[in-house]
């Protein structure tokens, strides 16, 4: 969608077009309608001639006052670039999400430019095991119903909590970098007591989803024996020999020369 700025400006275009348009048509029928009107007589087609340059002359008049109307207005400001940047960023997400595949394709690109973007400081090792673990339990989403469903708002929760803490260990630790030798011991401090708790958040994260397997695996384990799937499939099994041997003892039944089996 093209800013305002832009949309006045073609609408100014299409307006001097217009106008020019209209100023041709109907400079041409007047010149017909002069010329043909006295060399062949007042007429029906006289009256059409004159008719249809009248139509197009009022209707170039229009168009010139409409483009003098707008002329006068002041062209709108341009766009910030960066703003600009932000409207166009947010139509082709927009654009992407309406796809059947296009919220996986946008989670998995926030979730590689996320790692880029701490590639090289102490938040990536914890980061990649959040993400990891983060992805396992999408996986169970699903399944975690009951009980477990307050342990899945808590996950999300304490996942956008860790991946905050995960940017700000990077950021002091890029600030490190850059700060004088009097400066560092301070940050260092902060920095280790951020990357300690970011390292306990993802160890305690990482424990609860192999809490959330159990609870699944707990969840689909039958009382005792097999599954119910396997124990249908058994049954019928079982019922399908039942009645092939039943069918086969018809059919000696039905041929007196056949000798029958045991």
């Amino acid at each position: 969608m093209a800013d305002e700025r832009t949309r006045y400006f073609r609408s100014l275009a299409r307006l001097r077009r217009s106008a020019r348009r209209w100023s041709v048509l109907a400079g041409g029928l007047g010149g017909a309608a002069a010329v043909l009107t006295p060399y062949a007589g007042l007429g029906l087609p006289d009256a059409a001639w004159a008719g249809a340059a009248g139509s197009a002359l009022a209707l170039a008049a229009w168009r010139w006052v409409d483009l003098r109307a707008l002329a006068a207005r002041p062209a709108p400001p341009a766009p910030d670039p960066a703003e600009a940047a932000a409207r166009s960023r947010a139509r082709l997400v927009a654009a992407v999400e309406r796809l059947p595949a296009g919220p996986g394709v946008l989670a998995e690109v926030r979730r590689v430019r996320s790692r880029v973007a701490l590639r090289g400081t102490s938040a990536a090792e914890p980061w990649a095991r959040l993400d990891r673990a983060s992805l396992t339990l999408a996986g169970m989403t699903q399944r975690l119903t009951g009980l477990a469903g307050p342990a899945v708002q808590e996950a999300t929760d304490a996942d956008r909590s860790l991946r905050d803490l995960a940017h700000r260990v990077a950021s002091v630790e890029r600030a490190m970098r850059l700060a004088p030798v009097e400066a560092r011991a301070p940050l260092a401090d902060t920095h280790r007591v951020l990357t300690e708790q970011l390292e306990s958040g993802v160890a305690a994260y990482e424990r609860l989803v192999v809490a959330a397997a159990g609870y699944v695996a707990e969840d689909a384990r039958p009382g005792g024996g097999a599954h119910p799937a396997a124990s249908r499939l058994t049954e019928a099994t079982d019922l399908l020999h039942g009645v092939a041997a039943a069918l086969a003892e018809l059919r000696t039944v039905g041929d007196p020369l056949r000798a029958p089996t045991r």
